[in-house]
């Protein structure tokens, strides 16, 4: 279950605004734990599918292996240049690693959204290209905390 935000709900995004916010936004930050506790940070490409966020990772890197050790994460998506435009969301919990690794196209129908979401948003195409090198990731939230510091000047 899904923790609840209670902390800066004046600027929280709801549940539209939310999904509005990650299917548009194209990078994310990943936040692992390396093997010897510390934190390592990366920049990734996502989709979002209403209820998981999708990374579709490179499987040899440390990304990757921090993740098949320990799987909690945590991933940040945000804009904004001027304070009062800031808007972000923080999901965290556990990856689910789903697919073959590394991902060539073997039918997978919990793959099929996700493929054709990100295969638009990032290549144009109706299919997704396989290289070889990436497979899928899904991060479904414990833990879901947003902000949108434009709901300020609003309510001033």
């Amino acid at each position: 279950m899904a923790a609840t935000q209670r902390r800066g709900r004046r600027i929280m995004m709801t549940p539209g605004e939310l999904d509005d916010f990650l299917t548009a936004q194209r990078t994310c930050r990943v936040a692992t734990v390396s093997a010897d506790g510390a934190p390592h940070v990366s920049a990734l490409w996502f989709a979002w599918d209403g209820t998981s966020l999708w990374l579709y990772s490179v499987v040899r890197s440390k990304r990757w292996a921090d993740l098949r050790r320990d799987p909690r994460v945590a991933v940040v998506v945000d804009t904004g240049e001027e304070y009062g435009e800031l808007r972000g969301v923080e999901l965290a919990g556990r990856v689910e690693f789903v697919g073959e690794v590394p991902r060539t196209g073997e039918l997978c129908a919990e793959l099929d959204v996700p493929e054709t979401l990100f295969a638009r948003k990032y290549f144009d195409l109706d299919e997704m290209p396989h290289d070889g090198r990436h497979a899928w990731l899904r991060l479904t939230p414990e833990k879901t905390v947003s902000w949108d510091f434009r709901k300020l000047s609003a309510q001033a």
